[in-house]
């Protein structure tokens, strides 16, 4: 019997989650994620290389620490995709998703027939076929799959309506590093014009029943987004070391050596 989607269950239940954006793929660091208690991780194609045949030590990783993994895919092609489904992703999240045929696709390609149009084969993700009828496992897959969209670019401000209404898209994560650059201020995902438009478009998703998620990297981040109803929550590796590292070290400098972001 294939296992229920945590990571969905969780959302369902209204838990606020943390995740962490990996691009440093060592599947030890994944285990070690997974025995500090982040909530899930989300394995970065987008700003990498990662290919699935390098992924799948990654979701090995995390499922022997039963860590929930999301990946993130650069390309919306349905083979690239299913070349990292069918490796064992479970949970995607699309960037630059423009509008709601961008978003209409990647349903398609996450989902079989007749919700989408996903090629059937036995394979990992499956068990090969041999722990239950393949078309149990159809079922299951297209209950248990989870589609994440990312909001950061001018068209998809433009299309925003159009992709909210897509059946099939579950989260909306508005990245603010992007649309700091779609509203002029780059650099400054803090900045209150950032805030308050992923404020506004966070609203309407969570009106349209579907999940908002967008990057808190402080304490006071989480507090902020977790009140506005923000369930999926992220910051990334390499500020979680640099939090570490900073503390750790700073006792012993004289003047810091990274600069503030």
């Amino acid at each position: 019997m294939l296992p229920r989607n945590e990571l969905k269950e969780r959302l369902r239940r209204g838990e606020t989650l943390a995740g962490v954006f990996v691009n440093l793929f060592s599947p030890d660091l994944v285990e070690l994620l997974g025995v500090l208690g982040v909530d899930f991780v989300v394995f970065d194609g987008e700003h990498t290389g990662l290919a699935p045949d390098q992924a799948v030590e990654l979701y090995r990783a995390a499922e022997l620490r039963r860590l929930a993994y999301v990946t993130r895919i650069g390309v919306n092609h349905p083979q690239v995709l299913q070349q990292h489904l069918e490796s064992g992703a479970l949970n995607v999240l699309l960037p630059l998703v423009r509008d709601g045929e961008d978003a209409r696709r990647v349903v398609a390609a996450v989902k079989y027939p007749p919700l989408g149009r996903r090629g059937l084969a036995a394979s990992r993700v499956s068990d090969w076929g041999f722990s239950q009828p393949l078309y149990e496992y159809v079922e299951w897959a297209n209950r248990e799959t989870l589609v994440a969209v990312q909001i950061e670019t001018p068209d998809a401000l433009r299309n925003f309506d159009d992709i909210l209404q897509v059946e099939g898209v579950d989260v909306l994560f508005f990245g603010p590093s992007d649309l700091s650059v779609a509203l002029g201020v780059p650099g400054q995902p803090t900045h209150p014009k950032v805030v308050d438009l992923i404020e506004r478009l966070g609203e309407e998703t969570l009106r349209a029943g579907k999940w908002a998620g967008t990057i808190a990297r402080t304490p006071s981040e989480v507090t902020h987004w977790k009140e506005r109803g923000f369930q999926w929550l992220c910051t990334g590796i390499a500020h979680l070391l640099a939090d570490g590292v900073q503390r750790y070290v700073q006792p012993f400098l004289r003047t810091p050596r990274i600069a503030e972001t």
